[in-house]
């Protein structure tokens, strides 16, 4: 399966959007079942669940929701050129776009594309945030848009200024010359609950002003390449030209923007994702000030953990995100995190997970200060640094899942002086074959290892006598390529 985005493109896609909005003077119990403000709203996931049965509840009322709001739910076309052979083109030219696929064999689409200038239109959704003007969607949407047109749900049209967008949060924010526009009310993702009823309203397909309902599956799921967003997962059906949409919950506060399926197929399989709006508008705010957005850096990399690295390290559960490399110079090199290193604690907010670690992070600014919890040789360590800017050459926070399988069987030989050198290394090991519960684990040969529970590896002896005297399971960092990985082994 991939994640995929969701916008409807022909020949490219695009944008992501954050903001706030003049909130309309409402009260939502004027319009909902009797019984559903009690027992749906979002605020429930902060109550204790009584003992004994549990009964069953009214669904809110998505008319409502949608006959209230659905005005400011807005369609977005894009037009655009790419250069051929760009990145985020394929190999025939044509744009690498996850729906592209739909399109070929089309008239217009078959065959190698011309070289020189593409054609790039796109087709997503939004929602207005400001009675000004002020809209929000993603930032896939309107990439490479020379022109944005927003249409209303009254089919008036308006051309739109791309304020800004932040590819890093796939957010993005459009600026249309209009007044006394119809506005969402926003909501707060911390109060939603699992299990919390949703709504999309969007333009699947082309199809405008759909809605679709569901419940919240999960919060805060970290996606390869999103580092800086903890998602909302949802089972509302949405599709290719959802992305940007709004996403409320039982009572009509947009708490997310629509922007991901998890796909076999590139159309919607049950799992859908959408960024929380507290991290849109927070992008929004730098973009409306500043007209770009910075995001804090740490200098980490890190991996989700296990049992069997909590087990390596000591730990008695696998919680906080682990350390698997440190950038030089960076903010956690200052502080003097090391690899090996597991992240309890952020400025007082717990990591469960390892995707917490850099979501907190993204939302700091450069210059901020940050305290930070670690576990060290089994004992907690307190630390405290302060963030730097992230640059497109380097990465804030690196959000890496090793995903080893676990008697070691490995058969090493030291580097030479050329290895260290090519691999940027001042130690390690080079692992020439490799059989039984380490090849299991997913250790293969060519692999160099690096340090052994957070200790480092300096020669082939040092590595037999660091294995001799571990437990039940051995935690391994490797290097292989230009990647750093813990790997975690069952000795046997």
């Amino acid at each position: 399966m991939k994640i995929k985005s969701l916008t409807l493109s022909m020949m490219a896609a695009g944008v992501i959007a954050a903001g706030t909005a003049n909130a309309l003077n409402w009260n939502p119990s004027n319009w909902l079942h009797k019984n559903t403000p009690e027992q749906v709203s979002p605020a429930v996931a902060t109550q204790a669940v009584p003992d004994g049965p549990i009964g069953p509840i009214t669904a809110p009322n998505y008319r409502a929701i949608v006959e209230r709001f659905g005005p400011a739910v807005v369609g977005i076309n894009t037009e655009g050129v790419a250069k051929a052979g760009m990145k985020g083109m394929d190999d025939d030219g044509l744009p690498d776009d996850p729906f592209f696929q739909f399109f070929r064999g089309m008239p217009g689409f078959g065959g190698r594309a011309p070289r020189g200038d593409v054609p790039v239109r796109g087709q997503g959704s939004g929602f207005i945030i400001g009675k000004d003007g002020l809209i929000l969607t993603n930032a896939h949407v309107v990439r490479d848009a020379d022109e944005v047109i927003v249409k209303l749900n009254d089919r008036r049209e308006y051309k739109a200024k791309v304020l800004g967008s932040d590819p890093a949060t796939d957010v993005a924010v459009l600026k249309i010359d209009a007044r006394d526009l119809p506005v969402v009310k926003l909501g707060d993702p911390e109060r939603l609950g699992v299990g919390d009823y949703v709504l999309a309203i969007g333009s699947p397909f082309g199809f405008e002003q759909s809605a679709t309902a569901g419940i919240v599956s999960a919060k805060g799921r970290a996606l390869p390449g999103d580092a800086y967003v903890p998602f909302i997962q949802t089972d509302v059906a949405v599709n290719p030209g959802n992305s940007g949409g709004p996403l409320f919950d039982a009572n009509g506060n947009v708490v997310g923007i629509n922007s991901q399926i998890y796909s076999r197929t590139g159309g919607y399989e049950g799992v859908s994702f959408a960024i929380p709006i507290n991290v849109a508008l927070h992008v929004k705010d730098q973009i409306v000030k500043n007209g770009k957005v910075s995001h804090a850096r740490l200098g980490v990399t890190i991996q989700e953990l296990n049992q069997t690295l909590a087990d390596s390290f000591k730990l008695q559960q696998p919680q906080g995100a682990l350390v698997s490399s440190v950038a030089p110079g960076s903010a956690a090199a200052k502080a003097g995190i090391k690899a090996g290193d597991v992240i309890m604690k952020y400025n007082g907010h717990a990591i469960t997970r390892s995707g917490d670690l850099p979501a907190l992070v993204g939302m700091g600014k450069p210059g901020d200060a940050a305290k930070l919890e670690v576990w060290r040789a089994g004992k907690t360590v307190e630390l405290s640094t302060t963030l730097t800017e992230a640059s497109d050459s380097l990465a804030s926070d690196d959000h890496s899942s090793a995903r080893p399988q676990g008697k070691l069987g490995l058969a090493v030989r030291p580097l030479s002086p050329e290895e260290k050198h090519e691999a940027n290394l001042a130690s390690g090991v080079m692992i020439e074959r490799v059989t039984g519960a380490a090849a299991r684990a997913g250790v293969a040969s060519g692999d160099v290892i690096i340090a052994v529970n957070g200790t480092p590896v300096k020669s082939v002896e040092q590595l037999q006598d660091l294995l001799s005297k571990e437990g039940k399971h051995v935690a391994l960092l490797i290097q292989r390529g230009d990647t750093k990985i813990f790997v975690p082994v069952p000795l046997g």
